[in-house]
């Protein structure tokens, strides 16, 4: 059980803050950048169209959960650089969940900006004279900007008065909700890892991915799952 004062996240440096403020304003120019040029290209507007986007945003709320799974189940929050910036976080949201609400914009959303535009860049690079290139271009740009706010939907998801147009996608289940994210901070915190929209949540329990992936560890490694993050 904790006790005393609760853990919070680490305040941000200036060069930190620089380098995920600028990463931020790449991420978004990039997303306008896709739209326009995708928008440009007439062989976009064919049957796959909505397969791709509906596969992108799929992929990235996978994605979310496997990194977040991933950050909440493995390494240590001492390993340079990586530890401190990326797994302490989610370690530190376990014990003191309303934590996140402290984080400002840019320090909630950073990180993921920095990740998400090298794939908003290959998007935007993907030639468009085919339409498998179109599919792989729409595709890319879907996972991307639907990746890009993460984060901040995750935040959104603790906010007990969010605001009105989020309330109403999440009361959609278009991206996460209160409700059902609330599922992930029950103990052992081993459920509910996507964070994106949540869609893949249910299909992942129901097949077992998560620990079936932690029991092929273990057994290829010797690691334990967990073995090093905070309790409350």
């Amino acid at each position: 059980m904790h006790t005393g004062a609760l853990p919070k996240h680490d305040v941000m440096g200036p060069v930190t803050r620089a380098l995920e403020g600028a990463s931020l304003a790449v991420a978004a120019a990039l997303v306008l950048a896709n739209l326009a040029r995708l928008a440009g290209e007439p062989r976009v507007l064919a049957w796959w169209l909505p397969l791709a986007v509906a596969a992108g945003a799929l992929a990235a709320d996978f994605v979310s959960g496997l990194v977040h799974w991933t950050a909440d189940t493995w390494g240590r929050e001492s390993l340079p650089f990586f530890g401190a910036r990326f797994l302490k976080p989610f370690r530190i949201h376990h014990v003191n969940p309303e934590d996140i609400l402290e984080r400002d914009f840019i320090d909630c959303n950073g990180d993921v900006a920095l990740l998400t535009a090298p794939v908003l860049l290959g998007a935007a690079l993907t030639p468009l004279a085919h339409d498998l290139g179109c599919a792989a271009s729409v595709f890319l740009a879907a996972f991307g900007t639907i990746s890009l706010p993460t984060n901040q939907v995750h935040q959104w998801a603790h906010d007990p008065q969010p605001p009105r147009f989020v309330a109403w996608l999440q009361s959609r289940g278009l991206v996460l909700s209160r409700l059902v994210h609330a599922g992930h901070h029950v103990g052992p915190y081993t459920s509910r890892y996507c964070i994106a929209t949540g869609w893949c949540n249910s299909a992942l329990e129901v097949l077992g991915v998560f620990p079936a992936l932690e029991r092929v560890i273990t057994a290829l490694t010797g690691l334990r799952p967990r073995a090093d993050e905070r309790r409350a």
